[in-house]
């Protein structure tokens, strides 16, 4: 039954609810044959007798009055019938069924049989499945001697794919080729997620009879159980966990067998999709008739959207006139005063327009969000507005950051005195100091920044292009770079902390990703200065250059690298190779946890 009127987009979601608009009319002729008979007799009645001698007393008004009653009826059936003239986007194709991909990465995925080597291959065709499989939940396990979840069923595939490069033997705790446990695994996954039933992609080379049994449970269970062979029947040497020598062939037998006791399907790894499409865990059509999938992908249909939800407010107030007749007066009056008309303006007028709009953020959140402002400010060019974003926050690192966005800019002068507050802040802030003798030397010039030569803009542009001290290309964003790193703004952070401060990153935005490093040693911390003394002469080359555009003297070329400098560098080099950049860390530290939580529960 549809309600649709042909001038207005009016669409009503639950229609029968409007038998209830019937009542009313009844209701009405109900009263008005109930009051007839009364006013015979009041036409004959003197009023101040009416009262002991009419059943009921005189005529009722107000409350009694069925109006207000029959209104809140009509309002609460249209209110109920789910009115809508809105119409939302939706998509009407959906995979109901979970997916749950077991790989295995024991040491014989380090086979060269599959070139360049099965690993890559399988990390590839993952990569592929997340990549074509549009929807649907899905999930990653990896197995060895035991099985752990990479991510739990999401419907994020963007989210798994994260995780697909870090995939290797190296980050299981024990190595091993227990696929059972895999299966197992994956059927845990599914029940907890409360899905009943779904689909479970094995990719390995081979399965043992605990891994037939164990599917043919999960196939009574109502999970499907394919398999992806992994390799060929040529295979390749290997070494295992235990340095032994050993040929790892792909035994498509055993895979054939768990699939069928599965009740899935069984093929080879190709470079297309076509073994994926073969296993249908994919956007295909073989599923339709289970009535898991409505329509075709891609598509994305119209939903009608509720606004019965406006009809409560007069609801509300009938409410309110039924129990207390005398408050409508007030209501009304209240919601005249409220439609007075009054210009718009901000609850924080003096705010800065960041900050408009986050009137619940505490004080270390409005100046973690201006920091970080500045910084997107003084990267894109922007001096000025960098420099009015560091202006609004406290703490020495803000005003050393303040000095390098003005001296940017060419105000020589504000950025002597924002190093000064730096330094009363801070007095063990080097950098500051440094900074500002170099910004001083730079004023002692008066030179406008800004100008130079055509002869000087084509030296500039040829240094932009050579490297610079570490090898790196030099940019122009890098000369003055302000210090508010995440390690710089912790160290800064920390000492206001011994003194009472407050500079403490709020605890409700997002910190960076990865985890914390552990403390510096001597050495670490000799490698920062010597990188952060290559900053600053960087720095110092730009306020040079800049000077010297009015300048007839030129400066002096700098002085080829000495033997202290040369081993600085090398020793920041060092340095930076040490920094992890390992993204199984964390799986491989997560997965030993967990294997040596499970081994001493079976102790116990």
């Amino acid at each position: 039954m549809n309600f649709d009127l042909p001038a207005l987009p009016l669409h009503f979601l639950r229609p029968h609810w409007l038998w209830l608009l019937a009542l009313p009319p009844l209701a009405w002729w109900w009263w008005r044959r109930r009051r007839g008979r009364v006013e015979v007799w009041e036409r004959h009645i003197d009023p101040h007798l009416r009262a002991h001698v009419l059943e009921g007393g005189a005529r009722e008004t107000g409350a009694a009055s069925p109006w207000p009653w029959l209104a809140a009826l009509v309002l609460g059936a249209l209110a109920m019938a789910g009115p809508a003239w809105r119409q939302l986007p939706q998509p009407v194709w959906q995979n109901a069924r979970a997916l749950v991909v077991a790989v295995d990465l024991s040491s014989r995925t380090l086979a060269t049989d599959l070139p360049p080597s099965r690993l890559l291959r399988l990390r590839a065709k993952l990569q592929q499945l997340l990549r074509e499989r549009r929807d649907g939940q899905i999930a990653l396990v990896a197995f060895a001697e035991d099985a752990f979840v990479v991510t739990p069923l999401t419907d994020d595939a963007a989210n798994v794919a994260l995780f697909v490069d870090a995939l290797a033997p190296e980050i299981m705790p024990v190595d091993g080729q227990r696929p059972a446990r895999a299966i197992e695994l994956a059927q845990r996954l599914m029940r907890q997620a409360g899905a009943d039933g779904g689909d479970i992609l094995l990719i390995t080379d081979r399965a043992d009879d605990a891994a037939i049994k164990v599917a043919g449970t999960a196939a009574a269970r109502g999970f499907r159980v394919s398999v992806l062979g992994l390799g060929n029947a040529r295979g390749a040497e290997v070494r295992d966990g235990v340095g032994r020598v050993a040929r790892a062939r792909l035994e498509a037998a055993s895979l054939h067998a768990l699939a069928a006791a599965g009740g899935g399907r069984m093929t080879t790894l190709s470079a297309e999709d076509t073994d994926l499409r073969v296993l249908d865990v994919l956007d295909t059509d073989a599923a339709a008739g289970t009535g898991e999938r409505v329509g075709a992908s891609g598509q994305r249909g119209r939903h009608w959207r509720d606004k019965g939800y406006w009809l409560l407010p007069p609801l509300m107030l009938l409410a309110l006139w039924a129990f207390r007749r005398r408050a409508l007066n007030l209501v009304l009056a209240m919601l005249l005063l409220g439609a007075w008309p009054a210009p718009p303006a901000w609850a924080q007028a003096a705010a800065p327009a960041s900050e408009k709009g986050g009137w619940w953020w505490r004080a270390d959140q409005v100046r973690y969000r201006l920091s970080r402002e500045g910084d997107r400010a003084y990267r894109a060019g922007d001096y000025a507005r960098a420099a009015d974003s560091y202006a609004r926050v406290p703490g020495a690192a803000a005003r050393y950051n303040l000095g390098n966005a003005l001296a940017k800019a060419g105000r020589y002068r504000e950025a002597i005195a924002a190093y000064d507050q730096a330094l009363a802040l801070d007095p063990a802030l080097p950098d500051a100091r440094e900074n500002r003798a170099v910004v001083a030397r730079a004023l002692a010039r008066k030179s406008p920044p800004g100008r130079k030569s055509k002869d000087e803009s084509r030296d500039d542009d040829r240094r932009r292009g050579e490297p610079d001290g570490q090898g790196r290309p030099r940019q122009d964003g890098q000369q003055g770079e302000p210090r508010y790193s995440p390690k710089d703004a912790a160290r800064a952070d920390e000492r206001e902390r011994q003194r009472g401060g407050q500079g403490q990153p709020p605890a409700s935005l997002p910190s960076a990703p990865g985890r914390n490093p552990p403390p510096a040693p001597a050495e670490d911390a000799a490698a920062r200065r010597a990188a952060e003394q290559a900053q600053r002469e960087a720095m110092r080359r730009a306020l040079a250059e800049a000077a010297a555009g009015e300048t007839p003297a030129r400066t002096p070329p700098a002085p080829p690298e000495s033997q202290a400098e040369r081993e600085r560098r090398q020793a920041v080099d060092a340095w930076l190779r040490r920094v992890p950049d390992t993204p199984g860390d964390w799986l491989r530290q997560k997965f030993w946890i967990e294997y040596q939580r499970r081994r001493a529960g079976k102790d116990d």
